[in-house]
Parts: structure tokens; C-alpha cells; sequence
């Protein structure tokens, strides 16, 4: 399967990831009702077999037990794969050792004895931008990742967070955002483009919407719980022309779903999507979204109706 460096690492990643917040996560994919540890096994298995090698998680998805999960069915699989996990700067955080330890501790649930791609999960305060990208350099110095990168951050936050790591020999990966085709700020306020020009790779969570691109949920059949009220109200109504385009370009691929489509295109967008994955059906799914491109007039079909989604919300 065709790799790409990720940024300006020699790290190489397939053009989409897989997401692991949905392993272990109860409160907003309902993990231990609907599906569960045999069913993530699965998944993980087909993705591996499919050749795909990206996979992301974090220390507080499903508190630790995502962590375990990936440590349990990908990293014991002993295929070549490559592993992103993300530090939460909790306000009790308040000096960068902590960034350290919690690694540290993310290894052990993981298995490993150094990540290849360590994140910071948020922006948020009280510890600086600045503190946190020097603890990012301090575990790459002590050879604990590969590489670094954040996750939601503007162009300003990511800026001084690259400063302060190109002083310490390091290089900035990614970004991690949420990017879709209901979401695109990042393509109007210029941080998609800024990533290219700086050789960062603009990782997008989140692609599908929670469920909501896939075209399985309609107005009479909304999606549940906290997904719900996130894209309730009129938007899952609005939604359905985009859904509608994306099927009817999908059969010019063999009967792509929107799904999919909705994938391809962020990867024809110069991002790489990371879809969550609950079970062997929706990895089989995602890994349909390689190996094939859409053409500049489907892409642009698509952003006009996603304009106009954006403008009447």
C-alpha cells in the first residue's frame, strides 16, 4: 500500500489512519453495549491485514483502557505499524516532567518501550504553549518518541509551538484537527495551507462527522445520544443533499459509499483522515477509501454543496 512521510520525518504512514477513541469509550460511542472487545479485535485485524499502519489514540480515551486495547490486538500483532498517542494537559499539570510521566505510563498500556507519534491533545491553560513543546522535545531527547506533534491548534498556538522545537533540533509532525466536510475551517482560515508550506501533516479527526457523513442516519432516524445533539436540529436535514451527491460519485467508483467518498476527499484535500472503527464492516469500509482519487470537479461539486450547508446553518 502506497506510504507518505509523515511531515518531515522519514516516518512513513498510509493516506488514512485509524481512530481508537471509540475503543474503551463509553460515554460517547456506547463501547460495551452496541460492541465490544471481540469486535474491536476484528477490526483491528482486517485493518492490519488491509495493510494500513497509522493508529491513533489517547491516555483519555475510555481512560486508559483505549491505550490497552491498541496495545492488545495491534501493537502485540507484531506487523511494522506506527503508533500516535496524545498527552491531555490536565490543570493540575503544571510542569512539563508531568508530559514524562504520563508517556511513560501511556508505553506501558501500549506496550511499547518508546511511541512513535506523541501529541499534545489541546491548547488549554494554565502551563504555556512553550513549556509543553520543550517537555514534547525533552522526550524525544530521552528517547521515548520518534516524534511529536498537537492537536487543535491555530496557526499562531502551532507556530510557537514549532519555534520552541526547532530551537531544540526537533521537528514539529502534525496537526491534529477536527477537518471534514462539514468543517472546513481550516481550509478558510489557512492553517490547511500553512501545514503544507511547513512540511507538518494535517491529521483529521473526526472525518466522518461522528457517523454523520456516512449516510446512515437520516431525519427519522437521528444519530444517538451525545452525537445527536451535536448534529441534530435542522443540519441532519441539510446534510442529505451532500449525501446524496457523494453516493451518486461513489458509482462511478464501483459503487463507492458516501462514507468513502467523504474519506477520499479529505485525502485529495492533503490531509490524512483517521475514521473511527468499532468493527470489522466499518474497517472493511474505511480501507475502501484508498486506493482511487476524485477528480477536480467532483471535489469542487462537493465543496459548493458544503458551502452551502455551512452558509444556511
Amino acid at each position: 500500500m502506497e506510504k507518505i512521510n509523515l511531515g518531515n520525518t522519514d516516518i512513513k504512514i498510509t493516506p488514512l489512519g485509524f481512530g481508537a477513541w471509540a475503543w474503551g469509550d463509553r460515554f460517547t460511542w456506547g463501547y460495551g453495549r452496541d460492541y465490544g472487545a471481540s469486535d474491536i479485535e476484528l477490526a483491528a485485524q482486517f485493518s492490519l491485514d488491509a495493510g494500513i499502519n497509522f493508529y491513533d489514540t489517547a491516555e483519555i480515551y475510555g481512560q486508559g483502557h483505549s491505550e490497552r486495547l491498541v496495545g492488545r490486538y495491534v501493537v502485540s500483532s507484531g506487523k511494522p505499524v506506527v503508533i500516535a498517542s496524545k498527552f491531555f494537559p490536565y490543570p493540575w499539570r503544571l510542569r512539563k516532567k508531568s508530559l514524562v510521566s504520563a508517556l511513560r505510563t501511556s508505553l506501558q498500556r501500549l506496550g511499547l518501550k518508546a511511541i512513535d507519534l506523541y501529541q499534545i491533545h489541546w491548547p488549554y491553560p494554565p502551563v504555556p504553549i512553550e513549556a509543553w513543546a520543550s517537555g514534547l522535545a525533552d522526550v524525544v531527547e530521552a528517547g521515548l518518541a520518534r516524534a511529536v506533534g498537537v492537536s487543535n491548534y491555530n496557526y499562531e498556538q502551532m507556530r510557537r509551538a514549532n519555534g520552541i522545537l526547532v530551537n531544540r533540533g526537533v521537528t514539529l509532525a502534525s496537526n491534529q484537527v477536527e477537518y471534514h466536510l462539514l468543517d472546513r475551517k481550516i481550509e478558510k482560515n489557512g492553517l490547511l495551507n500553512r501545514c503544507k508550506e511547513m512540511g507538518i501533516s494535517l491529521i483529521s479527526y473526526s472525518p466522518l462527522a461522528q457517523g454523520l457523513l456516512t449516510g446512515k442516519y437520516t431525519p427519522e432516524k437521528p444519530l444517538p445520544g451525545s452525537r445527536g445533539r451535536r448534529y441534530g436540529g435542522g443540519l441532519i436535514t441539510q446534510v442529505q443533499p451532500l449525501i446524496r451527491l457523494m453516493g451518486e460519485i461513489g458509482q462511478a467508483y464501483d459503487g463507492k459509499t458516501p462514507s468513502q467518498v467523504a474519506l477520499n476527499w479529505i485525502i485529495c484535500k492533503g490531509a490524512i483522515p483517521i475514521p473511527g472503527v468499532k468493527n470489522a464492516q466499518q474497517a472493511e469500509e474505511n480501507a475502501g477509501a484508498l486506493g482511487w482519487r476524485l477528480s477536480e470537479v467532483e471535489i469542487a461539486a462537493l465543496d459548493k454543496i458544503s458551502d452551502r450547508i455551512a452558509e444556511s446553518r
